[in-house]
């Protein structure tokens, strides 16, 4: 595990009682079925705005309170652990591109806004049902044109971060841009976004593009570490107090040994997770090959716990009144975001020399 500061285990500790207390489960069920156009609850965003939450990696000139990645990723893994709905994780690596990048403009007019959460930022990288693809947008002056498939957060955002042939551009408002609602098994903000001649601003060239969405994998994989985490903790829950052929579920050892697997599993994840998040923050030089692991092991375990929840909660993990579905829905779209566990075992190893 990471050696936190003080500072870190407060934030940790915080945004675990706050999620719990104020955005449980029953929380983004309420959410589901209401079925809310922007995908979250504008109220609680709003109050994770005032926490300072959207600031974590913004520099403090700017209004945010630049703590770094690893503490961004423990408050989007506490909120992962519930299911919470909302663009933190989407505004983190938009805004790390505005300050990265070569717009002063663009970092006095946005900075600001996303730290307090008063705007909402996002990537728009790729164009094609699969990470990693080609990019076709092109940059005529400074209009953008083209259009990028599963935008997160793509149905609200007032900024997004575009990736072109030739590098990353800003677009912000709706000049020119026209979004298409893309209904997912996660019940999340994702869209469809077309650019046509919009305004863009230029932030740098495909090396930052390549880190940027580095720093978004990243993130994913320690909101991947929170449903992994808690999906386990339900599922231990219930094997302890389910009660089958007289006694608890728990003292099959089968079933202990399927446990024990997933905790050493996990246990893997969260060393390689905060190992991709302490490559960020110190700027190490094989920050791509970090991601990739984390990518790939999170993509892994993951799958295998919010699976083994199911099957181990019985018939009951089937419906749709138990939360185990979700966890399992909200894993299929993770492990596609930002690549596979297969892409990032590949890119691993081309990156190794294989």
């Amino acid at each position: 595990m990471a050696a936190l500061t003080d500072e870190q285990t407060m934030l940790r500790d915080m945004a675990r009682e706050w999620a719990d207390n104020e955005s449980p489960v029953t929380a983004f069920r309420a959410l589901r079925n209401a079925a809310r156009p922007e995908g979250y609850d504008p109220a609680v965003w709003a109050e994770i705005g005032q926490m300072g939450w959207g600031g974590i990696v913004i520099p403090e000139a700017q209004g945010g309170s630049a703590m770094g990645y690893l503490s961004l990723g423990m408050v989007v893994e506490q909120l992962g652990r519930n299911l919470a709905a909302t663009p933190l994780a989407a505004t983190g690596p938009a805004a790390s591109a505005i300050v990265l990048g070569e717009s002063d403009a663009a970092k006095s007019d946005w900075l600001a806004r996303i730290a307090s959460g008063e705007a909402i930022a996002t990537l728009a990288i790729d164009e094609g049902p699969l990470h990693g693809g080609p990019i076709a947008t092109t940059v005529a002056g400074d209009r953008l044109t083209g259009t990028k498939a599963f935008v997160a957060e793509g149905d609200t955002a007032q900024v997004f971060v575009v990736a072109a042939t030739d590098g990353l551009y800003l677009v912000a408002g709706d000049p020119g841009v026209t979004r298409s609602p893309r209904h997912m098994a996660d019940a999340r903000s994702h869209a469809e976004v077309r650019f046509d001649a919009a305004p863009a601003i230029r932030l740098g060239g495909p090396e930052l593009t390549a880190r940027v969405t580095d720093y978004a994998t990243a993130l994913v994989t320690a909101e991947m570490l929170g449903l992994a985490e808690q999906a386990f903790a339900v599922t231990n829950d219930y094997l302890k107090t389910r009660v089958q052929f007289g006694q608890p579920l728990s003292t099959f050892q089968a079933l202990q040994h399927r446990m024990a697997r997933m905790l050493t599993e996990l246990e893997l994840m969260r060393s390689v997770v905060e190992g991709a998040l302490e490559a960020i923050d110190s700027g190490r030089s094989d920050l791509d090959q970090a991601v990739s692991l984390a990518k790939a092991v999170a993509g892994d375990t993951l799958k295998l716990v919010s699976r083994e929840m199911i099957q181990l909660h019985g018939g009951i993990g089937m419906t749709d009144e138990h939360d185990a579905g979700f966890y399992m829905k909200r894993a299929a779209v993770l492990e596609a975001m930002w690549g596979n566990a297969a892409f990032h075992r590949e890119r691993f190893a081309r990156l190794n020399g294989y």
